[in-house]
């Protein structure tokens, strides 16, 4: 294991993750791949690629709003336009911005009257800087855009394109700094689970089992808990991707997706349970669930493709869909970092016939996916991984070589209860029948 997991805090009696360091990588790559491009600045409404750029959070609150800009010219610092009395705090702590902290608010999400004219503000606000660098003549790379504000920079003579793939580009390999952070973030994760498997017994709630998790982050210093899928029973089969108030019941699979933010750095992270047994079925499905797994992990290097690793997953009509978009994202990759779905992408709808070569420094998470053949049941897997220069090390920590049962451990007259075992009893016994198959219902 090369990757070290340190600390949250300062410390000056060891070398950790230097956040200074981290801001300039970031905003390097960034300058990187504008230069490369045919765009002559890019201008950000996305959370995530503003944060990149500029270094600057104002809480979770205001990720769905679309009320923050950022600019980044080509010869350039980068300006950001923010909301309220933030950008009077940048000025005040956010030294690396020196004068690019402005007070500026963008459209909310159409909730501004359309004639207020705030869509034009922030095209003029934009043409201005363009202008000052000689630019305004140059395509703008736009992220996403709120389409009154897109029509407004299109009225200020400015030709818009697409500005992600610059973002998605710098951001596609991560620095060491970010790899450490994405490395801690998954160790709260690893603490998480554990908590979870003492807890997880019939009669708990899906919703029990969040709260859980979520008290659990946040006293370890999340800055966030994007959400955790938590499905037990014959919500397993098949995925809906939310927790409900179902109760765990005796010999439920349950499996949990924990995604959280350590200083910004995500996680997409599952694990599979059988709560006090698991049926035979279920434990199949998650085997063929692992090994699936295994084998793409053992295919990731330098040079390899996102195709090379899909190659080995299976078809969609092989786990009972009608194409490779009804079962999107149930064997699938996807890259980890300031957002949970960032380049490369690992799906047999893309990667076979659009490859992405794997390079040093990439972190993703691969997860797979197994329906069990009593038509309820089902595995999930989820594994995050860096590459390194001669293979990839796993930094999701908590045991899924094999299916863990959870819960009480039963004992009976005759010793303990197996946790081999279906969830009804009277399919139990010794010689693998029932009363109703034995001749006139006698006994055996």
């Amino acid at each position: 294991m090369a990757i070290k997991t340190f600390g949250p805090n300062a410390v000056d009696w060891e070398e950790r993750i230097d956040l200074d360091r981290l801001r300039r990588d970031r905003l390097t790559r960034l300058r990187a791949e504008l230069a490369r491009s045919e765009l002559g600045s890019v201008l950000s409404f996305d959370f995530a690629n503003i944060r990149y750029m500029t270094a600057t959070h104002i809480g979770t609150w205001a990720m769905d709003k679309l009320i923050r800009f950022a600019l980044l010219t080509r010869d350039g610092d980068p300006v950001i336009w923010d909301f309220g009395s933030a950008a009077r705090h940048h000025q005040l702590y956010n030294p690396w911005l020196g004068d690019g902290a402005r007070a500026g608010i963008s459209t909310l999400r159409g909730a501004f009257h359309p004639d207020a004219g705030i869509a034009a503000d922030v095209a003029r606000k934009v043409a201005m800087v363009l202008r000052e660098h000689g630019l305004a003549d140059a395509p703008l790379g736009v992220d996403v855009v709120e389409p009154p504000v897109l029509f407004a920079l299109r009225d200020e003579g400015i030709e818009v394109a697409d500005g992600q793939q610059v973002f998605l580009e710098a951001r596609r390999v991560k620095t060491r700094d970010e790899i450490s952070l994405l490395t801690q973030a998954c160790s709260m994760v690893d603490a998480a689970y554990e908590e979870l498997y003492g807890f997880l017994r019939p009669g708990v709630r899906e919703n029990e089992c969040v709260g859980l998790v979520s008290k659990v982050l946040y006293d370890l210093g999340s800055e966030y808990v994007e959400g955790v899928n938590a499905i037990s029973g014959e919500r397993c089969s098949p995925h809906p991707h939310v927790y409900s108030d179902r109760l765990v019941r005796p010999g439920d699979p349950a499996f949990f997706d924990i995604l959280h933010s350590h200083l910004g750095y995500r996680t997409c992270y599952y694990r599979t349970f059988a709560v006090g047994s698991a049926s035979r079925a279920m434990r199949d499905a998650y085997t063929r669930c692992r090994e699936y797994m295994d084998e793409a992990i053992s295919l990731v290097k330098p040079g390899a493709t996102t195709a090379d690793i899909v190659s080995v997953w299976p078809r969609a009509q092989e786990f009972g869909f009608a194409d490779e978009t009804a079962a999107f994202a149930l064997q699938y990759g996807h890259g980890v970092g300031l957002s949970i779905w960032e380049k490369p992408i690992f799906s047999r709808l893309v990667s076979l016939d659009h490859p992405e070569t794997l390079e040093p420094g990439m972190v993703f998470a691969l997860e797979t996916y197994w329906p069990a053949s009593d038509g309820w049941s089902a595995a999930r897997i989820e594994e995050e991984l860096v590459v390194t220069p001669d293979g990839c090390e796993v930094i999701t920590k908590f045991p899924a070589e094999d299916l863990l049962v959870a819960g009480r451990r039963y004992w009976t007259a005759a010793g303990p209860l197996d946790t081999l075992r279906e969830p009804e009893s009277h399919l139990n016994r010794p010689d693998g029948s029932s009363r109703h198959d034995r001749p006139n219902g006698g006994p055996r």
